[in-house]
């Protein structure tokens, strides 16, 4: 973040550091570091900067989703959005610089760990890939689409496992790479990482529409924007089942290539237990 201040105007700056450093789970930078150190990495520092690679797309995503001609929220995190803070046209700006941003924080950090010359491009492809039209832009494309309409199961799925599952996904690809981990530990990582995000997704449409603004520290908006969601399409009982059956499809995940690694455990977990 520190060299934004020195490339961007004072303005944008302040408005990409606002949408990146203003709260949050930081759940998909706890993913990369935690895959990490469950594939032997050795603790090295650059760990958490190729993490915060991930927090930089996510914030960007977040500060262009609220947006007037997207979702037009005017709360995230219990705080003003940022084009609420610092205008439209500064905050589309912002989000668009964190985007080259994050790669060279990704490319960067990753040359200093285990992976080599080789697998630092290979962690920043899948960062790319995961924000691209393949993943989360690709998402929120189709989420945009969708609105007004009744989508079937299968669509929702491939809606979300874009949306929100591509960059969770990446966080533990990205984390298994850097430490030099093989192509079973990377795909057994990976297969967590979708069944996750789409538990993710799941429960934060349970949460939509069942808790107020003040515990969500957002505006409550899939109703208001007609969207289609896991709750309308399952019921809630129904809903919360599903979110549970991904958890176990990730946690068989991890027995299956025999990772161990309590926090990844406690984190699948934590995902349909929460109650923001």
């Amino acid at each position: 973040m520190a060299r934004l201040d020195e490339d961007l105007a004072p303005d944008v700056a302040a408005a990409a550091r606002h949408g990146v450093m203003s709260g949050g789970k930081r759940l998909r930078p706890i993913l990369c570091a935690t895959a990490y150190r469950a594939c032997g990495g050795n603790g090295h520092e650059a760990a958490y900067d190729l993490a915060a690679s991930l927090e930089m797309i996510h914030g960007y995503s977040l500060m262009h989703d609220d947006l007037p001609c997207m979702d037009d929220a005017d709360l995230r995190r219990s705080e003003p959005t940022t084009h609420v803070e610092y205008g439209e046209d500064v905050t589309v700006r912002a989000g668009a610089a964190l985007i080259p941003a994050a790669a060279r924080q990704a490319l960067e950090s990753a040359r200093r760990l285990e992976c080599g010359e080789e697998g630092a491009h290979a962690a920043t492809q899948a960062l790319l890939e995961a924000a691209g039209a393949g993943g989360m832009v690709g998402g929120q494309w189709l989420d945009l689409e969708g609105e007004g309409k009744s989508l079937a199961a299968e669509e929702l799925d491939g809606l979300h496992r874009r949306k929100t599952g591509a960059l969770l996904t990446a966080a533990l690809v990205m984390g298994a790479i850097g430490a030099g981990a093989d192509e079973s530990v990377v795909s057994a990582l990976a297969r967590y990482g979708r069944a996750i995000g789409l538990a993710f997704q799941i429960t934060d449409d349970v949460l939509d529409a069942t808790q107020s603004a003040e515990t969500l520290g957002k505006n409550p908006s899939d109703a208001d924007l007609d969207k289609s969601t896991y709750v309308l399409l399952y019921g809630l009982d129904e809903a919360r089942a599903r979110a549970q059956r991904q958890v176990d499809d990730a946690l068989a995940a991890l027995e299956s290539a025999e990772i161990d690694e309590p926090v990844l455990t406690a984190l699948a977990r934590f995902v349909v237990e929460r109650e923001k």
